[in-house]
């Protein structure tokens, strides 16, 4: 009698979650904060064009990575990039362009991000990165992460300005959040998924607190650098990791 074969597993597009992924998505989301301010305001395209061809940029990236056979370093980082800048605008034209504030845009984003989550998990049964291996778990994958990187912008905002904490205060604050999941991460029962998420949304407040630092003026509490400085320089860096620090594409999820 013939025996049936295994279910093919698909190849994952989106990379193991390693050290190095941390490291450039930390630098990515800084590139996000210094590139978006870049086009929005340093060529005063303004919030509402800017957001336009950012998100614009976004919709083309992820449909390229939706469609491509394998996982490619360059072209996920790419739209990981997009969805950052995108970020940027979309809530900077939130919290300052409609009016609704830096409270009112943060809880707005966090009620999206947790509504994202909530239709994933209900649709497929799981948030897990490792079970992004079809087109509609990658687009729920690629909504998710956008609304978790606008969030993240409003989150640093709110921090820096209203909260007092200033841009380095700020940075220091979500560090020292983003090492607390990494010790609940290594030291308690709690889940990893849930975890990495938190840790997700982390990183953005924090590079917009530090890509805030770095461009805006002394005056301001910043180190006063060009906004299209700063952007070249972690570009380059991110280049740099792609080129020496080579990724896999992350494993399936343990069949249970």
């Amino acid at each position: 009698m013939p025996t049936a074969s295994p279910p093919r597993t698909l190849p994952s597009k989106v990379p193991e979650i390693t050290l190095v992924f941390w490291i450039i998505k930390i630098a990515a989301t800084t590139l996000g904060e210094t590139g978006g301010d870049t086009v929005s305001m340093t060529m005063d395209l303004g919030y509402l064009a800017a957001t336009g061809i950012f998100v614009a940029l976004l919709i083309a990236l992820v449909i390229w990575q939706i469609a491509a056979r394998r996982f490619h370093p360059f072209l996920y980082w790419a739209t990981i990039i997009a969805s950052t800048t995108a970020g940027t605008t979309l809530a900077d034209f939130a919290d300052r362009s409609l009016g609704i504030g830096y409270p009112g845009g943060a809880l707005l984003l966090l009620a999206s991000v947790i509504g994202a989550l909530a239709a994933w998990h209900f649709a497929l049964g799981t948030i897990s990165v490792r079970s992004v291996r079809t087109p509609r778990a990658e687009l729920f994958y690629w909504l998710t992460i956008t609304v978790s990187q606008t969030l993240g912008t409003a989150l640093g905002d709110w921090a820096a300005d209203t909260g007092g904490l200033g841009f380095g205060g700020g940075a220091l604050v979500f560090g020292a959040a983003l090492l607390a999941v990494v010790a609940a991460y290594y030291w308690t029962r709690i889940s990893h998924v849930l975890l990495f998420w938190v840790a997700f949304i982390l990183t953005r407040p924090l590079g917009a607190t530090l890509g805030d630092l770095f461009d805006k003026p002394v005056a301001e509490g910043g180190l006063g650098f060009s906004r299209l400085l700063a952007t070249a320089v972690l570009a380059s860096f991110i280049l740099v990791c792609l080129v020496a620090l080579p990724q896999k594409a992350a494993e399936p999820e343990a069949a249970h």
